[in-house]
Formats: structure tokens, C-alpha cells, sequence
């Protein structure tokens, strides 16, 4: 039998010949694979057709052509792009004899971004994005208005023609209309959800970030965000630029000043001489544009962009900027008395509190890897540093009596000593641990396991519930710490004085990685940090307060999804009869439960039992409910958007009163009630 096996193996492989192999053409390839073009087919991926549309109409306000771009949502599903630009081509291009539209709607790497003088910058490089989103679309309307004339063409799954009465005819010509005087181009694109997943939908409140955002780096354009039927039609329109990005927080202390300029480069690169590719050194432009200010906080904002692009990772423009920003910044601190012998200042001192956007444009960057996180034109470095060593150091060395450079130079003297003190601090409880006879928090009751992946430390709301926990854990890899009461709210507070607190000590020497620039994930304790908290305004408080020290001094725990939320419930209902009983973890939850036995005529107790807290549950509840690994609730904590949860912290739990009243009025409308814990 073995013999025989092989044997067929073996006439299975000589039957692989070039036959079966395979070739997708045009389009194709991006229907089979749409994930390698758009990341997902999920609401993701859907959401970045729209960013693709957009982005060609903000090429052309780079250009210097377009002022108004709209971007509308349609009740039928659809989404459209206008814009004021010098409208897509519709010449016919000489080699495929197809019209400008048609090519750039069907063909993949065609555009005007490779050279030539149709595009000096753009956000797209690679020719992709418009036929991209005809191959993921059900349907796509241009509408090109030029030369007087408005000309339109259909693309039915990527074939273009017409429509007419609900049919469709293959055509690779345009119509031609009289039109108006101005010019501009209308995209619409209705999703094939033969290809997105059913559940796929727009995010919207993404879309809007990254419109507004686009306001900001190209000051004075107009954009505008509609939304048919639902009444949210917003226009965004920044002359101020990036300086409004950094200028509109309202903890601002010093700033914010303004980097502008332009120089020029030299640079090898490969372009198109007739049908061939050649190097070439050719000497390009480069734009520059940074705005800085410092707050009174201790994060540090960074944000940087290439033609509008967001380069999350930053690049050599960033490393550029932060070499010279540094230099200037110790430089000038250097000439005052306000630091005598305490220290070396370092880049995380100039930089607390910061926020900055560093902004170039430039034709044809260099980008590390397809996902555009990273610049690595290695040209730009050099002059970012150099424009900035020039008009911000000046700045500096110039107005040091000036108050907002006092007070830059204070917050950055500031900072040093309290790193200097933190480092103290943290020297003095090493020493004193290694002199215990055990570093660990007294109340840490530990796990017995010590494989990282099988263990999991439990946070509690005080020592009430703690005995409850004692008895119901899994103590082979459940450790559980109880803390008393609400902790300190370290958003504002120095890392001196959260670690003399004694809760958060207690939480970050449990979890032994760290805290703040010294910790390190890989030395955690526990792969999941578990909150568990009683399901009322206290308990949901302490939880943001921990959450908060995440954050501030533990945020890889969060980025890595290692912090969750026990969701215990709220009320247990009770079967007449049977004795069997039903857990319910929501109001709307108990509604449904009892409002389906009702229905299926199963009757059930009066006295419905109704959880006020961790403690009021004995320890089989607590088990099968909330620590049991087959039958628990948790909900991770992630990070998916960093600016946004940084934001956050800073309205929930920073010192605005004002602020955070008015986020909540202003958004209570738009919970989701059915999410919340209380």
C-alpha cells in the first residue's frame, strides 16, 4: 500500500505543467486579491475606496487647480467625489487610444504621477487608486466638465459604457453634453458586495477625520462632508493651516511657531524617455512646513505627512526635525541658569508635552515598504534639520526674555528634574526590594504557573471582594491584586509622583515591565491584565483611572491587547420549577430574557436578583460568571486609534471642566447605550 501511495504522488506531480498555470489580466488581479490593494474587504477596506477617489481630487489642489472638493454619501449606498480641478483627461492617450477616463479607470499604473508635468507632488504614486475602485465597484459615473462640454461615461463591473433605462451597453467612447464653463470631475461608485463582506459599511466618522485633516495640510482648500438624509452636512476650510492643528488645544503654553520654506536637492532617479527607462540625476523641489507648540501635559504629539500622505513611522524628514529641534532647544536652555548640575537634558525632556506636525512635500518620494509609513528619501533629512536649525533656533537663541520662550525653556528645565527625580525614586525602590525578602506587592496573592501565556493577574476593586475572588479563582494561573478605592489620576501627574502612590506602585511592581520609558513588555508577568470592577459610575470611574495609568505609563500592554474589562452581570433570573437560572448582562439583555420566556411560557421567580457588586456574589457565581475561562465575558482594551484615545484622556480625564462637560452633552446622544457598562 505504501508502495502504491507513492506511486500516485509521484503521477500527480509530472501532470504540473505550464498548462495550469495562470495569468490574471487587468482588473482581475484586483478582484481576485482585493486585500493586497485595499487592505481588507471589511469596513476597512471599503472605507479606503473613498480615501482613493479623494486623494486624486486633493492632487489636483496640490497642483494648484482645485479650491472645493465635496464628498457626498448617497441613500442609495453610493458615494460621490466632486471636485474644481482641471477635470481627468479626455483626449484620447496616443499609444492605447483610449480616452484619459476609460485608461485610468481600467488600466492599473495609469496616471499622470510618473514623471512629466501632469503632477509636481501627489499623494498617489502608483497609479492604482481610481481603477482600483472601478474593479471593487458595482457600478462607477464619471462626469468630466472641460472645454464647455461635460462628458460622461459608465463602467459596469469594470466595462465601460452606458447606462440607459436600467441597461447597459459596452462602449469605450464618452457622450458629450454642453456643460458648464468651469471644470472639475464627478466620481461616483456604487461597492460590489460580491466582493465586500455584506456587514461592510462605510465608516464615516473615519472619513470625516480624514477630511478635515486634509483642510489643515492644504491650507484654503474647501472641503465638504455631506451625507444625504442624515443632516450632517460639515465644511472644513483651514487658511491658517497646520498651525490651527497645533494652536486649537486649549493647554497650549508655548507656541505655536511655524517652519516654512523651500529648498532644492539633487537625486538619481528613473525616468521615462520614450518607451525606455533611464537614470537620471535630476534636482528637485522640496516644501517644507512645520508648526510646534508645547502643552502642559507630558504626552508627546509627532505627527508627520509627505503630500498629504501620514507617515505614522516617520522618516528622515522627522529624524531631520528632531535632531534640530533637540540642538536648539539645549542650546538655548544652555545659555539661561535655570538647570545647575542636575542633569543632562535629553530628547524625551524637550519633547514632553510637544505638538508638532512636520509636513514636506516633494515629487516622487521614497517610501519605506508599500504601506507609506515611512519616508526614507535620505535628502530630506538634512535640509529639514538645517531650515529649522535656522528660523526655530534663532527663535530661541534671540527671544530667550520673551515669555514663550521662558515658558518652553521652564517646561523643558522642568521635566529634567523630574526625570532625574523619577530615576531616584525608582533606584530607591529596587534597592529597597532587593533588600525584602520578596519585591511583590503584599496583597498580590501570585499564581502558581510561571508559563506567561497561561497566567493572568486580576485588578479588584477593594478587599471586600477579594475574598470572594480568593476562593473562586483558578489559583494555578489566576494571581488577583486588590487596590483601595479610586487611585490616583496620573494623566497630570509626573512619574515622581505616581510612583510615591502607593496603588500604582503596587500595579506597576505586580506586572514587573516597568513604567513609562523604561518599561518593557517582553518582561510582563501575565499575558492578560484583567480589571474587575463593579458594574456602577464607581466602578466604571475606577476602571477609566486604570486605564488612564495604562495609558500614561503602560501603553504597550494596550497596544499589544493585553488589558481587558470583566463584563460581570447584572442581574440572575431564576426558573420556577427546574430551579435553573439565567444570567443577564444588560438591562436590555433582562427585557429580552423575560420578554422571551414569556413567549416560550417558562415562568420565573419575583425576585430577580439584581448584582450591585463584585462582592455580592458568592464564590461559584463569580466563577462561572466572570473567571471561568469557558463561560466568562471579557472586553480587550485596544488602542485602534491613538490620537483619538489620546484626546480622549485628555477631555474624560484631564483638568477642563468646561471641555469635558461639553463633550459629554454634546455626544451622550450618540452612545450606544446597549455597550455601556452601567
Amino acid at each position: 500500500m505504501a508502495a502504491k501511495k507513492v506511486k500516485n504522488q509521484t503521477e500527480t506531480a509530472r501532470e504540473y505543467s505550464a498548462s495550469d498555470l495562470q495569468t490574471l489580466e487587468g482588473l482581475d488581479a484586483v478582484r481576485k486579491r482585493p486585500a493586497m490593494y485595499i487592505g481588507s474587504t471589511d469596513s476597512r477596506g471599503l472605507t479606503h475606496c473613498v480615501f482613493e477617489i479623494f486623494d486624486n481630487a486633493v492632487d489636483e489642489a496640490l497642483a494648484g487647480y482645485c479650491t472645493k472638493i465635496r464628498v457626498i454619501s448617497h441613500a442609495d449606498g453610493s458615494v460621490s467625489v466632486f471636485d474644481n480641478g482641471r477635470g481627468i483627461p479626455v483626449d484620447k492617450e496616443p499609444k492605447s487610444g483610449l480616452p484619459g477616463v476609460v485608461l485610468v479607470l481600467t488600466k492599473l499604473h495609469a496616471g499622470g504621477k510618473f514623471g512629466g508635468d501632469g503632477y509636481k507632488v501627489s499623494g498617489g504614486l502608483h497609479g492604482v487608486g481610481a481603477s482600483v475602485v472601478n474593479a471593487l465597484s458595482e457600478r462607477v459615473s464619471v462626469e468630466v466638465d472641460r472645454g464647455g462640454s461635460t462628458w460622461s461615461i459608465d463602467f459596469n463591473r469594470a466595462e465601460s459604457g452606458h447606462f440607459s433605462g436600467g441597461k447597459f451597453t459596452k462602449s469605450l467612447e464618452m457622450k458629450k453634453n454642453k456643460g458648464p464653463k468651469t471644470t472639475g470631475t464627478r466620481v461616483r461608485f456604487w461597492p460590489d458586495y460580491k466582493i465586500f463582506q455584506k456587514e461592510a459599511e462605510f465608516d464615516w466618522e473615519k472619513i470625516a477625520a480624514r477630511l478635515e485633516q486634509t483642510s489643515y495640510l492644504v491650507p484654503g482648500l474647501e472641503v465638504t462632508l455631506e451625507r444625504e438624509g442624515a443632516g450632517e452636512d460639515v465644511t472644513w476650510c483651514h487658511k491658517g493651516g497646520i498651525t490651527e492643528m497645533v494652536s486649537g488645544r486649549s493647554d497650549v503654553i508655548s507656541g505655536p511657531w511655524r517652519v516654512t520654506g523651500k529648498a532644492t536637492y539633487k537625486e538619481l532617479a528613473q525616468v521615462i524617455e520614450g518607451d525606455k527607462l533611464v537614470s537620471k540625476e535630476l534636482e528637485r523641489e522640496l516644501e517644507i512646513d512645520i508648526a510646534i507648540a508645547w502643552t502642559k501635559g507630558y504626552e508627546q504629539s509627532v505627527r508627520s505627512f509627505v503630500n498629504i500622505v501620514e507617515t505614522p513611522k516617520g522618516g528622515t524628514h522627522v529624524q531631520g526635525f528632531e535632531r534640530a529641534c533637540v540642538k536648539a532647544v539645549v542650546n538655548a536652555l544652555s545659555q539661561t541658569k535655570m538647570l545647575k548640575n542636575e542633569g543632562s537634558v535629553t530628547k524625551d525632556d524637550v519633547f514632553e508635552g510637544m505638538v508638532a506636525v512636520v509636513a514636506v512635500r516633494l515629487p516622487e518620494p521614497q517610501f519605506e515598504g508599500q504601506t507609506k509609513e515611512v519616508l526614507g528619501t535620505s535628502a530630506i533629512g538634512p535640509l529639514v534639520a538645517n531650515m529649522v536649525a535656522e528660523q526655530f533656533g534663532t527663535v530661541l537663541e534671540k527671544g530667550r526674555g520673551r515669555a514663550q520662550v521662558k515658558a518652553l525653556l521652564e517646561k523643558v528645565a522642568e521635566a529634567t528634574r523630574a526625570r532625574v527625580a523619577a530615576k531616584a525614586q525608582r533606584d530607591l525602590v529596587r534597592r529597597k526590594s532587593a533588600l525584602e525578602s520578596s519585591a511583590l506587592p503584599a496583597k498580590l496573592k501570585d499564581c502558581r504557573s510561571h508559563d506567561l501565556e497561561h497566567s493572568e493577574l486580576l485588578i479588584i476593586e477593594g478587599d471586600s471582594a477579594g475574598g470572594t475572588v480568593s476562593q473562586a479563582r483558578n489559583s494555578e494561573y489566576q494571581a488577583y491584586l486588590p487596590i483601595r478605592g479610586k487611585i490616583l489620576n496620573v494623566l497630570r501627574a509626573s512619574e515622581r509622583k505616581m510612583l510615591d502612590n502607593e496603588e500604582c506602585a503596587s500595579l506597576i511592581t505586580a506586572i514587573g515591565a516597568g513604567a513609562g520609558r523604561g518599561f518593557d513588555l517582553d518582561k510582563a508577568r501575565y499575558s492578560k491584565i484583567i480589571v474587575l470592577a463593579d458594574a456602577d459610575v464607581d466602578g466604571s470611574h475606577i476602571r477609566c483611572l486604570l486605564l488612564t495609568l495604562c495609558w500614561r505609563y503602560m501603553r504597550p500592554l494596550l497596544e499589544a491587547g493585553r488589558v481587558f474589562a470583566a463584563v460581570p452581570p447584572l442581574y440572575r433570573i431564576t426558573l420556577k420549577g427546574s430551579g435553573e437560572y439565567i444570567y443577564c448582562y444588560s438591562e436590555q439583555d433582562k427585557t429580552d430574557t423575560l420578554e422571551r420566556l414569556e413567549r416560550e411560557g417558562r415562568a420565573w421567580r419575583d425576585d430577580i436578583q439584581r448584582y450591585k457588586g463584585l462582592g455580592e456574589m458568592d464564590a461559584d457565581q463569580l466563577a462561572e460568571t466572570t473567571l471561568d475561562l469557558g463561560t466568562r465575558r471579557l472586553r480587550r482594551m485596544t488602542v485602534s486609534d491613538a490620537e483619538k484615545a489620546e484626546h480622549l484622556f485628555e477631555v474624560l480625564m484631564g483638568q477642563d471642566v468646561t471641555e469635558r462637560r461639553d463633550y459629554i452633552v454634546t455626544k451622550s446622544n450618540g452612545f450606544d447605550r446597549s455597550r455601556l457598562d452601567v
